[in-house]
């Protein structure tokens, strides 16, 4: 219970109530011990006490059981019985204001982050990429960045993805090598992602860590992260508060030791936060652990053992609650071992003993005193809830869900504004058709050549059929023209010879009758050899220039 004198009453010893001091309660505190034994309730304890308070607190519900908190408890056997140790006569049962949220946006109102918000290296985490990989991933980033391109879900990666791995050879030189493994690699961690419901947490409306603040009738109210299926995927719950806790520690500005924290950061299955980080990754936590002290806000870790968290983180965690653990094996001695030298000794009892020896509701305790420094380990039992323990209904989880604020109602409204996918798209279009231009300009190039060529052939062939033709022309009519000149040149000859032959035949008769007939024939056959002759010239000459004529005539 809360007092004035800013303490909190969470439990009770032989030696009296054990408070958490308000001013130390952002020193960050642990809540360890095997399962069954108590630690949900320690939680449920320590939550609705800091909302008496006036401090509101953030925490991952893994079973339903932590929706409780929002109603009222009631007496009980137990609880009656447990009264008077506590000192207490009359317990006031109430709820605490409580908003639900849910990553998938089915038990409570959606919580989603953008791919710029989560960044580079807490998305290396979650897709368990490689060092190669990661750089890689980082390398998209920056060119993301560089080109304006703003990166808000899971298609503004994945395309993102494919135009800096079509263009990697442009981007080497200013970003380092791109290797098209390392882009199918990541590619192919996008589509597990999407596949494990990774699209429903990254978008917009992003979520505003400023309403984690919130505060109604003096009370802090309980911001409940319904984690039961997001569990299903480690990776994806354990980077999802990771990524909520520094966007936290960004976000805030330092105010130093307050009377109460601004806020309490309870982070269930703690182990997971740490299983298989990187090195480089785990010292960022170390480091947002230590410094967001002092930005108002104290961070809780809920674990099995101890050693489940790394031992620079381990010793910043000043508050503890250290339920039973068993030891059944070596391997659970010596984390009982360790368990107990987390804890200044206290001479009443041996502490590694002891831890083996709690009952149900039972644990170890020790809180930062006024000055800082551990107090000595008490063996004290867990005030009881004055909430409801165990899950609400479904028809109580809705009503509460519909009497949120309207501005918490505005998560359930998904927008998509332009981003990377969306310019990308674009340009890709743009290219796509510049590109289909290109093709065609070629094309139609290549078949006007092609029809050039064609009709300088055609041309060509046209030239050399007409020479054919006329050469095949002037041959038959050359042929037929010749012969008939000849034929009649012989004709024209052979009268023409007759004639003159007659003549000079009866010319030589009147002359001299009296010689004789061989003068007579050999007188005639010359005159007449030498006529036809002069005939024949003469005839041929004019034939050819008609022939000549006649071609020229025909051949035009």
């Amino acid at each position: 219970m809360y007092t004035d004198d800013k303490q909190l009453y969470i439990a009770h010893s032989e030696n009296g109530n054990i408070n958490l001091i308000g001013k130390m309660a952002n020193r960050h505190g642990l809540i360890a011990g095997a399962t069954g034994t108590g630690k949900t309730v320690t939680l449920q304890v320590l939550a609705e006490t800091f909302s008496q308070a006036g401090v509101p607190c953030f925490m991952a519900d893994m079973k339903g059981d932590l929706s409780g908190i929002s109603q009222a408890g009631k007496m009980s056997g137990f609880i009656e019985k447990r009264c008077p140790e506590f000192g207490i006569s009359n317990p006031q049962f109430h709820g605490c204001p409580t908003r639900f949220f849910d990553v998938f946006g089915e038990q409570g109102y959606p919580m989603r982050a953008t791919i710029s918000m989560m960044g580079p290296q807490l998305l290396a985490r979650l897709m368990q990429l490689n060092e190669t990989q990661a750089g890689v991933l980082n390398a998209l980033f920056r060119i993301a960045d560089d080109n304006n391109l703003l990166l808000i879900d899971l298609k503004d990666l994945r395309l993102m993805l494919d135009f800096v791995g079509k263009n990697a050879n442009k981007f080497t030189t200013e970003y380092g090598n791109i290797a098209p493994a390392s882009i199918g690699a990541i590619q192919r961690a996008v589509l597990q992602l999407e596949s494990e419901g990774g699209e429903k947490f990254f978008g917009e409306p992003a979520f505003d860590i400023e309403d984690l603040f919130a505060v109604e009738d003096g009370k802090g109210v309980m911001n409940v992260l319904a984690a039961d299926r997001l569990m299903l995927n480690p990776k994806l719950y354990s980077t999802f508060l990771l990524w909520l806790m520094t966007e936290i520690y960004s976000r805030l500005p330092e105010v130093g030791d307050l009377e109460l924290p601004k806020l309490v950061f309870f982070f269930d299955e703690a182990h997971m936060l740490f299983d298989g980080t990187s090195k480089a990754l785990v010292d960022k936590i170390e480091q947002v652990i230590r410094l967001i002290r002092s930005k108002g806000v104290g961070i809780y870790f809920i674990t099995q053992v101890p050693s489940d968290v790394p031992a620079d983180i381990l010793a910043q965690l000043g508050n503890r609650v250290q339920h039973a653990l068993r030891s059944f094996t070596p391997q659970d001695q010596k984390a009982v071992r360790a368990a107990a030298q987390t804890f200044r000794a206290n001479p009443g009892f041996k502490t590694e003993d002891a831890i083996m020896d709690l009952g149900t509701g039972e644990a170890l305790v020790s809180f930062l005193d006024e000055k800082g420094a551990p107090s000595i380990v008490e063996r004290a039992k867990i005030l009881f809830p004055l909430s409801q323990i165990g899950a609400i209904s479904a028809g109580q989880r809705l009503d509460i869900n519909e009497a949120a604020p309207e501005h918490i109602k505005e998560y359930r409204s998904f927008f998509d504004r332009e981003s990377a996918y969306e310019v990308l798209t674009e340009v890709n279009q743009q290219l796509e058709e510049t590109k289909q231009q290109e093709l065609e300009a070629i094309e139609a190039e290549k078949a006007a050549k092609i029809k050039e060529k064609e009709d300088a052939k055609a041309a060509k062939e046209k030239e050399k059929s007409e020479k054919q033709k006329k050469a095949i022309k002037r041959g038959i009519l050359g042929t037929m023209i010749g012969a008939a000149a000849s034929s009649f040149a012989r004709s024209i000859g052979t009268q023409i010879g007759k004639s003159v032959l007659g003549g000079a035949t009866k010319t030589t008769t009147k002359v001299s009758s009296s010689k004789k007939s061989t003068t007579k024939k050999s007188s005639g056959s010359v005159i007449g050899k030498a006529a036809k002759k002069a005939t024949q010239t003469v005839v041929t000459t004019t034939t050819r220039k008609v022939t000549e004529e006649i071609l020229k005539s025909i051949l035009k």
